[in-house]
C-alpha cells in the first residue's frame, strides 16, 4: 500500500492545493484533493480485473472552484437543509446563510466544500491514510462557537475506503457532517437506472415542498422509496419526479459501525456496501445534473449517478424529534462510513 502527493493547482491568492492518491495491493486507488476534501476519483477493478473511475468529478481545480454539485466534497458544518436558515440555540436566534431560496443548504455560500484543508498522511501495515483538518470560525456562514474539524480517508486491502470525522468546539453548535460522493459503478457511463440498490430502512422523513422535513416519520411499506429488497433504481423512479431526494430512518440497532446499503452494478459486476455509525442516509439520483463535462470529457446527465450520504436528518437543528446534532463544548463529535468495494 502507497500513498503518492501531487500539485494539483493553486487557488485565488497562490495558495497550492494538493492531490494525494491512496494505493491498496488489489488495484483499488482514492485520489482525495486538500481543497474541499474532495474525493476526485474512486479507481476499483470490474469483474474482468480492468480498472475503473466510479465517481464523478473533474480533471483540474479550476473545475472544482467553479459551480457544480459538491462532487465528491465534504459538506459541513451542518450538510442537507436548515428550513428559514435559522435555528435557536439557548434562547437565542442564530441566521446561518440562505443559499438555497430562503433555506440553507450543505454549509452555506462558503462551506466546508470551498475551503482550503491541512493534510498529513499516514501508512501503517493495515491502511494507508489523509487526515484533513479545518478550523471554522466563530460566525462563519452564521454559526455559532469556533469548530476544529478533521476528516480522515483510509484504505486497506480489504477494498475498503473509510471515512472517519471528528470534530471539537468552544460553544455550543451544530455539526453534521456527509461526504458527497455521486456513484456510478459502470464507469460513470449511462444511467444509474439499472443498478441494483438496497437500503436498510423501513421509514423516511417526511418533505414539504421545499425539501424540508415537516417531522413526520412515515413508512416506506408500499411506496417507491421502498428498497429493503434490492431492486433497481430505475423501477419506479418515474414515480417520484424529478427522481429520488429522500432520507432514510436507518434500522441500525445502535450507533455501532452498521451495514446499512448496497448498491450492484449488473454490467461492470463492481457492488459497493455502505457502513456507517449515523442515524440517516440521503438517497440522491443526480435530478439536477444537466449536461456538466466532468472527467474525461464524459457529460454528465440526469439519472446519471447516485448518492449514498450517511448523515443525521435534515433540519434536524429544528425538529425536537429527531437525533440531535448539537455539539457541546467538552464533546466531540464523531462518525464513521465505510464503503466497501468488491466483485
Amino acid at each position: 500500500m502507497n500513498i503518492e502527493k501531487q500539485l494539483f493547482g493553486t487557488i485565488p491568492g497562490g495558495k497550492e492545493v494538493y492531490k494525494f492518491i491512496l494505493k491498496n495491493h488489489h488495484g483499488m486507488e482514492v485520489h482525495v484533493i486538500n481543497y474541499g476534501a474532495i474525493i476526485t476519483a474512486i479507481q476499483v477493478p470490474d469483474k474482468d480485473n480492468e480498472p475503473g473511475d466510479v465517481v464523478l468529478g473533474f480533471d483540474s481545480l479550476d473545475e472544482y472552484l467553479g459551480e457544480h454539485p459538491y462532487f465528491g466534497a465534504m459538506v459541513g458544518r451542518v450538510c442537507n437543509r436548515v428550513g428559514k436558515s435559522r435555528f435557536e440555540m439557548d434562547g437565542k436566534v442564530f441566521h446561518i446563510t440562505a443559499n438555497e431560496g430562503k433555506n440553507h443548504l450543505h454549509g452555506g455560500t462558503r462551506g466546508f466544500d470551498k475551503q482550503v484543508w491541512t493534510a498529513c498522511s499516514d501508512k501503517t501495515s493495515d491502511q494507508v491514510s489523509l487526515k484533513l483538518g479545518y478550523e471554522s470560525r466563530d460566525g462563519e456562514e452564521g454559526y455559532p462557537g469556533t469548530l476544529l474539524v478533521e476528516v480522515e480517508y483510509s484504505l486497506n486491502d480489504q477494498n475498503e475506503l473509510g471515512i472517519s470525522c471528528r470534530a471539537k468546539t468552544d460553544k455550543p453548535t451544530h455539526v453534521n457532517l456527509t461526504n458527497h460522493s455521486y456513484f456510478n459503478l459502470n464507469n460513470c457511463r449511462g444511467s444509474i437506472h439499472q443498478h441494483e440498490l438496497f437500503i436498510d430502512g423501513n421509514q423516511y422523513t417526511e418533505l414539504d415542498g421545499e425539501s424540508i422535513p415537516t417531522g413526520r416519520i412515515l413508512p416506506v411499506q408500499t411506496t417507491p422509496y421502498d428498497f429493503r429488497l434490492t431492486r433497481l433504481i430505475g423501477e419506479k423512479i418515474a414515480e417520484v419526479e424529478p427522481g429520488f431526494d429522500i432520507n432514510y430512518v436507518l434500522d441500525m440497532k445502535s450507533r455501532e459501525l452498521t451495514r446499512v446499503a448496497a448498491l450492484h452494478d449488473p454490467e461492470s459486476g463492481r457492488s459497493m456496501e455502505v457502513l456507517t455509525t449515523l442515524p440517516g442516509i440521503q438517497l440522491y439520483t443526480t435530478n439536477h445534473v444537466d449536461g456538466i463535462r466532468g472527467k474525461e470529457g464524459l457529460m454528465y446527465e440526469k439519472h446519471c449517478a447516485v448518492c449514498l450520504e450517511t448523515q443525521y436528518f435534515p433540519d434536524a437543528a429544528n425538529q425536537q424529534s429527531f437525533p440531535s446534532t448539537v455539539l457541546l463544548p467538552g464533546e466531540e463529535y464523531s462518525a464513521v462510513t465505510v464503503y466497501r468495494f468488491s466483485k
